[in-house]
């Protein structure tokens, strides 16, 4: 059985600490592909709310002080209860406020595993041949290496997304080279996958293997919602990648899949 069918079948809950600009599209975005979504930061609930959940994202695309000890908070209780924590530190070389917190959430927290672009994933190294603009990542350094080192230094599962996406651990590496760049006109879209990927990793099963899985099916469905004769841009693939993900099936991923171990 895939991890799609498992996840459909499952329903997992999760927790969603995340960003005021993409909230709406994350929950109609797990709904599709068969998870719920639940999105609370209020500090007076937010550690039950994560106890109960299959899984947390940490998202602080639009952080605040406040958010910050919610997020520890929530954080903290699913460490407890073995809960899988996944941390999306948008625009984390943006400015130093969003870089002291990505520092704090990893020193204070144990995180499942981290997805960014590659100026994010290089912000939280130290590293200067990428620059941020806000959300935006640009550079020329090598994607696979520097996941290779993210996951080395920050011993937690990397997902680097972007033009070629890359699962890393300190001991296997997987690149994935389906999706379309359409999708990265449609804001959210990355904030939507960390979610997808922390429902992913909620389910039992190698965490390489999940990340895959989850990259995949999100890339393929891009994919699918792309070859749609309606679709003229963004605006207009926004509805259909969301019916792309309800849709698509494990044989789609078999089919359409483009992996390779590195």
């Amino acid at each position: 059985m895939s991890y799609l069918q498992t996840l459909r079948q499952t329903t997992p809950l999760i927790h969603n600490l995340t960003n005021e600009v993409v909230m709406n599209f994350t929950a109609n975005g797990l709904y599709a592909i068969g998870a719920a979504p639940v999105m609370s930061k209020s500090l007076e609930e937010v550690s039950d709310m994560a106890s109960i959940a299959s899984g947390v994202l940490i998202n602080i695309g639009t952080v605040t002080s406040t958010d910050i000890e919610a997020m520890l908070l929530a954080g903290k209780a699913a460490n407890e209860k073995g809960i899988p924590v996944v941390l999306d530190p948008v625009g984390a070389g943006a400015t130093p406020f969003r870089l002291k917190t990505c520092h704090r959430l990893l020193d204070e927290l144990e995180i499942t595993a981290i997805r960014g672009n590659a100026s994010e994933i290089a912000a939280l190294l130290g590293e200067d041949q990428w620059q941020s603009r806000g959300v935006d990542s640009t550079g020329d350094g090598n994607v696979v290496k520097l996941a290779q080192q993210a996951a080395a230094s920050l011993t937690c599962l990397i997902v680097l997304t972007g033009e070629t996406d890359v699962i890393a651990t300190k001991d296997e590496t997987v690149v994935c080279q389906n999706g379309i760049p359409l999708l990265g006109s449609i804001t959210g879209t990355g904030c939507l996958f960390s979610s997808l990927l922390t429902a992913f990793l909620s389910l039992e099963g190698s965490s390489v293997e999940k990340a895959t899985e989850a990259i995949s099916v999100y890339t393929i469905a891009s994919e699918m919602a792309a070859e749609h004769v309606n679709v003229q841009g963004p605006g207009t693939l926004h509805p259909y990648f969301l019916d792309a993900l309800y849709n698509i099936r494990p044989e789609d991923v078999r089919k359409r899949q483009k992996v390779e171990a590195r």
